[in-house]
């Protein structure tokens, strides 16, 4: 059975669009794309129905890597249904903690940071690049980079 991962930030517009199109770009290189099912969405309503931040898709681009999520807000099935929920930085995290306490059901989910699985930092939140300028972008896509990686890894051999 394939392995669920649903990555989550604020509006699903910047970081979390990226962390999906990221790890889809790995595990396509890896031909592992029936082992996965990958999602990402926002703790917020505000860009419900909008494609990715124009600025992340083209910094993933150059790096050859396309966003084409359609950003949606996270509900109270995804706790069912995703088996790994990986969060932005503590704001989406404590979101994502305060929303599973309202299911009539303990989650399936086991909710996380993604940087957690990051080999070349230690903090655990990824900055939010939507009020700054490119380089923000770059540096986002280098924090997802590592961190995707480490997650694959970690996944592969825990399986």
């Amino acid at each position: 059975m394939a392995m669920k991962i649903l990555f989550v930030c604020l509006g699903n517009i910047c970081r979390s669009p990226a962390a999906e199109a990221v790890f889809l770009h790995k595990i396509r290189q890896k031909g592992l794309e029936s082992e996965y099912i990958v999602d990402s969405a926002g703790t917020g309503p505000w860009h419900v129905g909008n494609s990715a931040d124009a600025r992340m898709k083209s910094a993933a681009k150059r790096r050859g890597i396309n966003l084409v999520s359609i950003a949606r807000q996270v509900k109270l099935d995804d706790f069912l249904y995703f088996d790994l929920m990986l969060t932005m930085d503590s704001d989406n995290h404590k979101s994502l903690e305060s929303l599973s306490k309202t299911l009539n059901q303990d989650s399936n989910a086991l909710v996380k940071p993604l940087l957690s699985y990051s080999k070349k930092t230690s903090i655990l939140n990824v900055p939010d690049p939507y009020y700054g300028g490119d380089a923000g972008f770059e540096n986002v896509l280098d924090l997802l980079d590592d961190a995707c990686d480490g997650l694959l890894c970690d996944l592969i051999a825990n399986k």
